[in-house]
């Protein structure tokens, strides 16, 4: 597969030279703009200032924003919903079948550490080329700007600008407690040499992100957003909240974390006892994206419901048996009462969660219920559902349908919950976060519960109802990786594991295999990067005897 010689941190400045419609579209192979000739032309041409402030957004779940190294259309490449099921791939809690047709199997297998795969590629492009043109919005609308408007859209940049360091720092290096003084990722400075930028460390690029989430929730004060699409107040407190989590300052993503959440409150009991998480409209969804029914038309399998939703009739995951599934050892400790038990289907291939539901295709209806699992349509494009498969995210546009058009959410009010939970206990408020989580899962979730049931520590326990909650949702990897916890997907000895063997390990902590890197497009074309090494990728039955806490 052939990767352009460009640096993508070059690249992620360059292309705020095209429209937000087809700005993945034009590629400068052998060449770059400088930061000046893109000043002077976005001067030129004022509309280019608006033009780069949508496109900032329009990319985030672009079902084609890695076609800069292939002239077709990857089924796995569609931007940062891409990156997250990868990322939850990459975890012990869900996975795909090992059967030749799973676009995803290197994240399963930990493979993706290679620098010259497409997924790591991908993943370490796209937040750049969105950073690059968050830059091109501060640096031409200026932060001493006195009109309103254009103070706000500094304000959603520079949120976007932290958003994606997170998306990139969390993964490149440890945890920010072991980690803070090693290198990380080059971070994109006014004037750097894009040809010779190191690596920052850890705690750089942190700095970075909190003094870009401090100024937005400074200058986002009163702003009233069009769609949930869009940064406002309550989404840059909840980045801040991440944020803090990720570098150990609980008390202040606590505080975030309650500020994040003023105004929403979690989906109920029997809202999410039925397939859900595809709409954005959805009351308990702080941020996400929006894809269009013309968008799914184009984007085809790039899209999270042909991934994600065991419901689409135009879909890879349905048609191939990789709709994700949950690992058995966590789906095994969630409680009988709990309502999200039923997000999954049991080894039986049933949920109480499709009672009611059917499965209709052009008006007819060809499946109630359970028998939604074993319908086998005549044209392949729905084969039948493996025990453990996720019926937790429906199909926006009805069970059965063919367009793809599920929104995606980048931040939920339940995640804030967890959030504040975790700080208030790590800042030694243990009574206060048993009261905030236990509230939370017994109004919502399950009526029985009580935090002790488990038998876990309290952290133990949130980070259990964090996996159960978000899961698939993109927080895995960067929740081991924060806690300094092992990945595990099997126990030794344990002959009922739900796991393929080709995805059948466990992974050590500290295992530097962990650390991704980078890809030889940027290591060819930036001189200051020094990749990252060390470990080796997992081979099936390893450490078997670890474990997490959790699954235990």
């Amino acid at each position: 597969m052939k990767l352009y010689k460009i640096s993508l941190l070059t690249l992620g400045v360059a292309l705020c030279m095209t429209a937000c419609n087809d700005m993945d579209e034009q590629i400068y192979e052998g060449g770059t703009l400088d930061t000046d000739q893109v000043n002077k032309t976005v001067a030129t041409i004022p509309e280019r200032v608006d033009a780069t402030f949508s496109g900032m957004y329009n990319m985030m779940g672009d079902g084609g924003s890695g076609r800069v190294f292939t002239n077709s259309s990857r089924a796995d490449d569609f931007a940062f919903v891409m990156a997250a099921i990868s990322l939850s791939l990459e975890g012990g809690d869900a996975f795909g079948s090992d059967n030749g047709y799973n676009w995803f199997s290197v994240a399963s297998e930990l493979s993706n550490r290679n620098p010259d795969y497409a997924n790591p590629y991908i993943r370490y492009k796209v937040p750049y080329n969105q950073l690059g043109m968050a830059n091109d919005v501060i640096n031409q609308i200026g932060e001493d700007a006195t009109d309103q408007a254009a103070i706000y859209k500094v304000a959603q940049a520079k949120a976007l600008r932290a958003f994606d360091y997170m998306a990139l720092a969390p993964y490149f290096q440890g945890s920010y407690e072991t980690s803070k003084d090693l290198p990380c990722i080059p971070v994109l400075t006014s004037g750097v040499d894009y040809a010779n930028n190191p690596r920052a460390t850890v705690a750089e690029v942190y700095k970075v992100i909190m003094e870009d989430l401090d100024w937005a929730v400074e200058h986002l004060q009163g702003y009233q957003r069009a769609n949930k699409t869009l940064v406002d107040l309550n989404v840059a407190y909840g980045l801040r909240a991440r944020a803090n989590l990720y570098m150990g300052n609980w008390a202040a993503a606590a505080a975030d974390a309650q500020k994040a959440m003023e105004g929403y409150t979690p989906a109920s009991r029997e809202e999410v006892s039925t397939p859900a998480f595809c709409d954005l409209n959805d009351h308990n969804w702080m941020w996400g994206i929006l894809i269009t029914e013309d968008q799914a038309s184009t984007y085809g399998y790039r899209t999270a419901a042909s991934w994600t939703s065991a419901f689409t009739h135009n879909g890879y995951g349905p048609a191939t048996r990789n709709t994700p599934m949950i690992n058995n050892i966590l789906y095994k400790k969630i409680a009988a009462t709990d309502v999200r038990k039923g997000w999954w289907l049991d080894a039986n291939c049933e949920s109480p969660n499709l009672e009611g539901v059917a499965w209709i295709e052009d008006g007819v209806v060809k499946a109630i219920g359970n028998d939604i699992a074993m319908y086998v349509d005549d044209s392949g494009d729905k084969d039948i559902l493996l025990p453990y498969t996720n019926v937790k995210f429906g199909m926006k546009s009805g069970i059965g349908s063919t367009i793809n058009a599920n929104d995606w959410p980048l931040m939920r009010v339940e995640e804030m919950i967890l959030i504040q939970a975790e700080g208030l206990l790590k800042s030694g408020n243990e009574a206060q976060a048993k009261t905030v989580l236990e509230n939370f899962v017994k109004t919502y979730r399950d009526p029985a519960y009580y935090a002790a049931f488990g038998g876990r520590s309290l952290a133990d326990e949130i980070w259990f109802q964090r996996r159960i909650e978000l899961w698939m949702e993109g927080f895995s990897i960067v929740d081991c990786r924060r806690l300094n916890k092992p990945i595990v997907r099997f126990h030794a000895g344990d002959d009922d594991s739900n796991i393929p063997d080709a995805f059948k390990f466990n992974v050590k902590a500290e295992d530097q295999w962990l650390n991704m890197r980078f890809p030889t497009t940027e290591t060819d074309t930036n001189a200051g990067i020094v990749n990252n090494e060390g470990g080796s990728q997992p081979e099936s039955g390893e450490n078997g005897e670890l474990r997490d806490g959790v699954t235990d």
